[in-house]
């Protein structure tokens, strides 16, 4: 991975991410829900089959609105975040949902997740932003919460490989 950060760059996916997306999101998975999520589940997770999953995704193009962000710093996908129109049963028109934000686990605490973040909030100034967190994620919720995000007091159960997870929703604008 990288080492020094010179400057982190933000930019559209491509077709050709998928690979390093891939690799991102499952290193990912497997740090940050290593004592939340069934150990079985994350050991399953599989780069290849999520890179053909994330190759479908974005050859497809930023179809219905759905845009994913790459943080990179030479050459190197060092993050990735997914936004979109907001799935909730009780959104508005226009509001939107960053349905992933991921780091590669060497990146964390590193500065990287800023300027994504940043970016996100620009794009989506007018509207409405949401994204849900596992309750359990402390650190994904310290950092939305620095960001400007907010817990509306919405809460919902979801089914991560097999166990009954806790996720609250958080806005901002």
């Amino acid at each position: 991975m990288v080492e020094d950060l010179d400057e982190v760059t933000i930019r559209i996916a491509r077709v050709d991410d998928a690979p390093a997306i891939a690799r991102v999101h499952v290193r990912s998975w497997q740090e940050a829900y290593e004592s939340i999520v069934p150990a079985a589940h994350l050991a399953a997770l599989d780069p290849l089959t999520r890179a053909e999953e994330w190759t479908q995704h974005l050859a497809s193009g930023p179809h219905d609105h759905v845009r994913t962000w790459l943080a990179e710093s030479d050459g190197a996908v060092l993050g990735f975040a997914t936004v979109g129109p907001c799935r909730d049963e009780d959104a508005r028109r226009g509001d939107l949902e960053i349905y992933s934000m991921y780091l590669d686990p060497g990146m964390w605490g590193r500065g990287v997740a800023r300027p994504l973040v940043r970016t996100i909030v620009q794009e989506s100034a007018a509207h409405t932003l949401s994204l849900w967190v596992l309750a359990e994620n402390d650190r994904a919720r310290h950092f939305f919460r620095r960001n400007g995000f907010q817990p509306d007091g919405t809460e919902r159960y979801d089914d991560v490989g097999g166990a009954e997870l806790l996720e609250v929703r958080y806005r901002r604008g």
